[in-house]
């Protein structure tokens, strides 16, 4: 597959891998506009990255110096992790939206080890083994927390503010929030006509809210200073029907490929949704803790085969479901229970 994807229009996609991770690579797309081209995510930090990074756009006859502004997406590093360094070259603008700028001041701000703490803390309450959380402890301890991700990432500049048309000139770019698998997620509507004249109003570059074929991960909002009980995946379903609701000619994700039909592929993450949701209330038959209902999900490969830092990132997957049941009165807590078990009602 060719690094540099052109989608007509003054729209390019340029692979920029992730290190290490089954992904692959990130989908940053270029937008040409009347001030210069404009970013919509920059990939992972890291070298390689950035050479690939730097290598498309010098396909497309740009510089790095040459870039105007980035809109990110999401905070998580496979989209925002080369945002400063493409701001220090060429001193480009930093757009995000303020849910997930919150995240990343919080995260600068932090000791890098209160992160491990508040980890290992929430995996213990959630029902997690000794034996799964003495990693995180003995790492707290030998402070073998300065490679994780995320850390220095760059404060932006701009606020993307939802239901607003973004400051490009000669472009007409709508920020529509969409939280679920970040707080301050979005998607950005290009509300111009498609340029093979497909049916339909735009498109929509999606970042990781709308793929082709994974469903993206939705787990806890996770803030150690905020005890707001909240609600990622009906945050999710809810901007996922209101995505649903624009029409796009063509969705162009930050992960696989390009595709239309969003409505459709709308519809099919509703009902996967809605699948698992009534096969945890089966599992829940029985009181079972979040980790404890995680260790009897259906994932991509069984329990015992799943990595160390993915069983984190599912347990906080099963507690976005079993809140969402909570909330929808499908299920509670479990009084009395430590670590706290959840029971179908």
């Amino acid at each position: 597959m060719s690094q540099v994807t052109e989608h007509g229009g003054g729209v390019w996609s340029l692979r920029v891998p992730i290190p290490d991770n089954p992904l692959g690579h990130t989908l940053v797309h270029v937008v040409d506009t009347d001030r210069g081209p404009v970013l919509i995510d920059t990939g992972w930090d890291d070298p390689a990255s950035w050479s690939e990074l730097a290598g498309g756009l010098d396909a497309l006859g740009i510089r790095v110096r040459d870039v105007h502004g980035v809109v990110i997406t999401h905070h998580h590093p496979d989209h925002h992790g080369l945002s400063g360094r493409v701001r220090e070259e060429s001193g480009a603008w930093i757009a995000m939206h303020a849910a997930d700028t919150a995240v990343v001041r919080r995260t600068r701000a932090s000791e890098p080890g209160a992160w491990l703490d508040y980890l290992a803390r929430k995996l213990a309450a959630v029902g997690a083994p000794e034996e799964h959380t003495a990693p995180l402890r003995a790492a707290r301890a030998a402070d073998r927390t300065r490679t994780l991700p995320g850390l220095r990432s760059a404060l932006p500049d701009r606020e993307i503010v939802p239901g607003e048309l973004l400051d490009l000139a000669g472009r007409r770019l709508r920020a529509v929030w969409t939280p679920g698998h970040t707080p301050g997620h979005v998607c950005l509507h290009l509300e111009e006509e498609h340029p093979a004249r497909l049916p339909g109003y735009g498109r929509l570059f999606s970042g990781d809210h709308l793929l082709p074929g994974i469903s993206p991960h939705i787990g806890l909002y996770e803030d150690p200073d905020d005890a707001t009980v909240t609600d990622p995946l009906g945050d999710y379903l809810d901007s996922l029907e209101r995505i649903g609701r624009l029409g796009v000619a063509e969705v162009l994700p930050a992960h696989q490929y390009a595709f239309t039909d969003a409505a459709g592929r709308v519809r099919e993450l509703l009902a996967h949704h809605e699948e698992r949701l009534t096969g945890l209330l089966a599992l829940l038959a029985t009181p079972l803790t979040p980790w404890q209902l995680a260790e009897r999900m259906e994932w991509n490969r069984p329990w015992d085969q799943i990595p160390y830092g993915s069983r984190n990132i599912a347990v906080s997957e099963a507690e976005a479901h079993v809140r969402r049941l909570v909330k929808q009165g499908r299920a509670e807590a479990m009084a009395g229970t430590d670590p706290v078990a959840y029971v179908a009602v």
